[in-house]
């Protein structure tokens, strides 16, 4: 997918199966209709609501026409009360470029199991379906403002560029507009098709295509560092792969499938101390090899504070 997000560099296919994307995309004229009917009522207005489990479908159908944040939270849980109030006025300041989601994991268990929240308050995203990991705790409103902008850039670069009219949409209305269709960039078709079809071959081919016209084309080659990423981790099981990597400490094949498959579950942190870990206590072709392994994980979640610092923890653990 085009281009990429705070947490990876194209919204990440695995980690999380929403939707089926055909069945999103028949139900995108009707998205928002059917979330003021089944996804719980709007707190302040149609840009900011409450969620459950029943009306989650509705969330991930509107995620096709604008970035959809979601908000885990509980009512015990103070940072929560810091963190919300920011997502909530951030939401009404953009004035429909994105919709607030609020899930209490305490009343919709599954929803954050789905998402595997380890701990709250954690923000996700949804972008044309598809699970984007943003951040965990509760950050100052500079900070969150960057990770918007950054979800916006993303969400632009795979055409979701739709707006909810803020105007139309007060408490309790069910009329809310949303700006036409946009339509993504054509030469990435064939590899979105490619990649919801589970054809990894094909997908690489469609982003090989592209690099073979333009070949410093940074989508194009973060597109195959997904491919490559969904390849090495299909039907891996999370909790296996951690076991096994828990087991065999030094193991450089252990260490990097936990490590992807942490990334692909929006622990990006803990993917790259896991592999800076390991270039620790490696040496040689091992130590090479580890170090090319995080430089792919790197590009996958781009332009990113925990890039920056995971760059100056591997310089550190190098040399």
């Amino acid at each position: 997918m085009s281009t990429p997000n705070p947490a990876a560099r194209v919204p990440l296919r695995g980690a999380v199966d929403l939707a089926a994307v055909a069945a999103a995309r028949e139900a995108q004229a009707k998205a928002e209709e059917r979330l003021a009917q089944q996804g719980g009522a709007p707190t302040s207005s149609a840009l900011v609501l409450d969620v459950d489990e029943a009306g989650f479908q509705e969330v991930v159908d509107l995620s096709f026409r604008v970035p959809v944040v979601i908000d885990f939270w509980a009512t015990w849980c103070e940072p929560c009360k810091a963190l919300s109030p920011i997502l909530e006025r951030l939401a009404l300041q953009d004035a429909g470029r994105w919709v607030l989601v609020k899930v209490d994991v305490d009343a919709n268990p599954r929803i954050g199991q789905a998402f595997q929240v380890q701990s709250i308050p954690a923000i996700f995203a949804i972008v044309k379906g598809q699970p984007v990991p943003l951040f965990q705790g509760a950050l100052p409103e500079p900070e969150v403002r960057q990770y918007l902008d950054e979800l916006m850039r993303v969400a632009e670069a795979n055409g979701v560029t739709g707006r909810i009219d803020p105007e139309g949409a007060v408490e309790g209305d069910a009329e809310t507009v949303l700006d036409d269709e946009p339509v993504g960039d054509p030469r990435f078709d064939a590899a979105y098709d490619a990649i919801e079809n589970g054809d990894w071959d094909a997908a690489e081919a469609a982003y090989q295509a592209v690099l073979s016209q333009t070949p410093a084309d940074v989508d194009a080659k973060a597109g195959l560092a997904q491919v490559a990423l969904l390849r090495r981790t299909e039907g891996a099981d999370p909790e296996t792969a951690l076991a096994a990597a828990e087991a065999a400490p030094d193991s450089l094949e252990a260490q990097a499938l936990a490590a992807d498959l942490e990334l692909l579950t929006g622990r990006v942190d803990e993917s790259f101390d896991r592999i800076i870990a390991l270039v620790r206590r490696t040496s040689g072709d091992e130590r090479a090899a580890a170090r090319d392994h995080l430089l792919g994980l790197f590009l996958l979640v781009g332009d990113d504070p925990r890039v920056t610092r995971a760059r100056a923890a591997l310089a550190s653990a190098l040399f």
